[in-house]
């Protein structure tokens, strides 16, 4: 149950992410669309290949890709002022796909039986490869890249969950809801991890 929660969670969030992004970047309905979708769904059929996971599983999603076509359907149609196209909401949907995805690909690995190494790969690649496929398609240079503290947030799920530091429901939805508290404060204060950057000659 808590699995599937985090997932439809993160999806959505994430098909939202995608949709404001395409447009800000003035793509038509079909472009909007194809970054929603990747969006909310490239970070788990990331992870379903680094964990072997059968491809399938995602046409079993079927009422949530139709749910996630309706919702991004929806704002691409609202006005503007409604939802406020600003860095603020889309970074606050951003976290909240960042913390869900994370938490719930860890948890995937997990009971998967994989190891300790396996729970974090699988966090950060949940967490972030969304992210990663709408920067890329969007032409941006993907936030997980750069400076900017993202991915670690991801790592903190799978550390987390693989030492078995939080199990019960209850657990993992606080875990989430601090990740994305963590995430919006990264980037409203510009928190920045170490950085090296090198001329060309």
């Amino acid at each position: 149950m808590t699995w599937d929660v985090l997932n439809v969670i993160g999806t959505l969030a994430f098909a939202i992410s995608g949709a404001i992004v395409a447009m800000e970047e003035d793509y038509d309905l079909l472009g909007v669309m194809i970054l929603g979708l990747a969006t909310a769904f490239g970070g788990g059929i990331i992870r379903n290949i680094l964990i072997e996971v059968p491809m399938t599983t995602l046409w079993q999603q079927d009422i949530l890709i139709k749910v996630t076509v309706l919702l991004i359907f929806i704002v691409f149609i609202i006005p503007e002022t409604w939802i406020h196209f600003t860095r603020a909401w889309l970074n606050f949907f951003d976290a909240i796909g960042l913390a869900t995805f994370a938490v719930q690909g860890a948890m995937y690995a997990s009971v998967a039986g994989h190891s300790l190494a396996a729970v974090i790969m699988a966090a950060v690649m949940t967490g972030t490869g969304g992210g990663i496929v709408r920067d890329l398609l969007a032409g941006r240079k993907p936030t997980v890249l750069r400076y900017d503290i993202y991915a670690v947030w991801a790592i903190i799920a799978g550390v987390f969950i693989g030492l078995e530091i939080t199990n019960d429901p209850w657990e993992l939805y606080l875990l989430s809801a601090v990740l994305i508290f963590l995430r919006m404060c990264s980037a409203k204060y510009r928190w920045k991890l170490p950085h090296r950057y090198l001329q060309t000659f």
